[in-house]
């Protein structure tokens, strides 16, 4: 009876002991509970408890990853879309965490999904296409003012994928291959103009040269005759006929 009572006894000691023992990793708090009120947070390291009268509950300080559900959002300019986002947050008063909240992790993914909602349902379509760091930026601050008393620091918030309808896509579309074909019209029409100085600049030239002319008209026979073409043809300048012409001006005029 006594070697019996004496076993129950280490027993019921090292349960005790293994109540009273908790260790803590570096990125882990513990907030103790003692007959229900707070004593504040601990760890890391090894934490001692009284038994049966303290309770503590484990907190990580590690940020959260939290991928928010694809919501349905109807933009201001009354086109309906589907969008979901990610969420970086993490605790920083692991005490605020357990006491001020039922479930930080909870809380925070609704009020990630709400404000979604709410935000990108004030911006129109072609600023939440085109204008995505300034939504991320201001999700980020509402989100992180509402998770504050918490003591949850929102870091990141990234909207990810925009699912437009299918006609919308169409439109896009469109919409873009309009675009490139006026820039391909523009660029188009300032070669034209640039290559049209050019050569308003060339004629100048060549135009205070005469001999510049016969020079520019012996290059292109020559470039002419390196083509193995069946037939040549020469272009003759208007200017070796002026003596002729003059002439025969004055034949006229003397009869």
């Amino acid at each position: 009876m006594a070697g019996t009572g004496i076993i129950t006894l280490i027993i019921i000691g090292l349960f005790i002991l293994a109540n009273a023992i908790r260790i803590l990793r570096e990125y882990e708090r513990g907030i103790i509970f003692r007959l229900g009120r707070l004593m504040g947070a601990r760890g890391p390291g090894l934490i001692l408890l009284i038994p049966i009268v303290d309770r503590m509950v484990k907190v990580s300080l590690r940020i959260v990853t939290m991928d928010v559900p694809a919501q349905d959002v109807i933009t201001r300019d009354n086109v309906s879309v589907k969008v979901n986002a990610v969420v970086y947050f993490r605790v920083l008063d692991a005490s605020k965490a357990i006491v001020e909240v039922e479930d930080f992790l909870y809380a925070t993914s609704m009020i990630s999904q709400t404000t979604l909602r709410s935000i990108l349902g004030q911006v129109e379509l072609d600023d939440l296409l085109g204008q995505r760091e300034k939504i991320n930026q201001e999700l980020q601050k509402i989100i992180d003012d509402q998770t504050e008393p918490w003591g949850v620091k929102v870091t990141v918030v990234e909207v990810k994928n925009v699912d437009l309808p299918e006609e919308m896509r169409r439109a896009i579309a469109r919409q873009a291959e309009a675009e490139r074909e006026r820039r391909a019209k523009v660029i188009h029409a300032e070669g034209e103009f640039q290559a049209a100085e050019k050569l308003a600049a060339a004629a100048s030239v060549i135009g205070k040269e005469p001999a510049g002319i016969q020079l520019r008209f012996l290059q292109t026979l020559t470039e002419v005759a390196t083509e193995k073409n069946s037939t040549t043809i020469f272009p003759v300048p208007i200017d070796l006929f002026t003596p002729f012409i003059k002439k025969l001006a004055k034949e006229e005029e003397s009869k």
